[in-house]
């Protein structure tokens, strides 16, 4: 006989809360904080949120281009609207990546540039070449029929990475968000990488999706072994820098 768990719809309702309340700056229902052991349970829904900040995207897109803006202010607004929703959270975690990477001689000079809150010449110019491709991405797309699925699959995608990359790519640190968050249970990163799969076809369709998932797995090995390289793992900031890097590939393969 099959008995129904009252409590697991509860705990994944629970699960997407905290996933929507890490990722973006929305908040439902009682604000409470999210540590590092919520954030592991919660990693299958990171996808979902990056559906919802996509939805945000794609509306200041059509409303732009419903006034009759051209294309390029409109992908700026759209991009600017993400940014905002998200408290620029993952362009935070490019700059910090890309300064440390770039400036620190040994991995405790890299951790520790990663960890000052002043932006470097490094990250100022990942965040300018980051924040150009997608505007321009979106700006080649033009027409809101293009837009809205590739900001979907964009956004999505990018996120249902972050889970599997912390199961394969230990935190650097032993203190930290990253550290006390841990590997995500492999049930949740699976369903997570499930998740962005079906947005990638959905949105994109069978070639452009499996295109775009070929080259979001090229992208996180190489981050990944750049992070073990460099630091010996991953951080938080490296997770920002990956699903960055992860938007991108998947709105350059969009234009294809």
């Amino acid at each position: 006989m099959i008995t129904f768990d009252e409590a697991w719809p509860k705990a994944r309702a629970d699960e997407l809360k905290a996933g929507i309340l890490f990722l973006t700056r929305l908040r439902y229902g009682p604000a409470e904080p999210v540590d590092g052991a919520a954030i592991a349970g919660a990693a299958w829904a990171f996808p979902i949120a990056g559906i919802v900040v996509a939805a945000i995207g794609a509306l200041v897109y059509w409303l732009a281009h419903r006034l009759g803006l051209p294309p390029l202010p409109c992908a700026a607004l759209s991009v600017a609207a993400t940014m905002l929703v998200t408290g620029a959270l993952h362009e935070d975690g490019l700059a910090d990546t890309v300064d440390g990477f770039g400036g620190g001689r040994s991995r405790e000079q890299k951790l520790d540039i990663m960890r000052d809150s002043r932006t470097g010449a490094y990250g100022v110019c990942a965040l300018v070449l980051a924040i150009i491709l997608r505007v321009t991405a979106l700006a080649s797309l033009a027409t809101p029929g293009l837009v809205v699925p590739a900001l979907f699959a964009a956004h999505g995608a990018a996120r249902a990475v972050l889970p599997a990359f912390m199961v394969f790519v230990p935190p650097a640190r032993s203190t930290g968000l990253s550290a006390t968050a841990g590997q995500p249970p492999r049930e949740s990163a699976i369903a997570a990488a499930v998740l962005g799969i079906v947005i990638l076809g959905l949105c994109l369709g069978f070639g452009l999706g499996l295109a775009a998932l070929i080259a979001l797995a090229i992208a996180a090995a190489l981050i990944a072994w750049l992070s073990l390289t460099q630091i010996d793992g991953q951080t938080g900031d490296v997770l920002g820098a990956l699903e960055q890097v992860g938007e991108i590939v998947v709105l350059l393969v969009a234009l294809l």
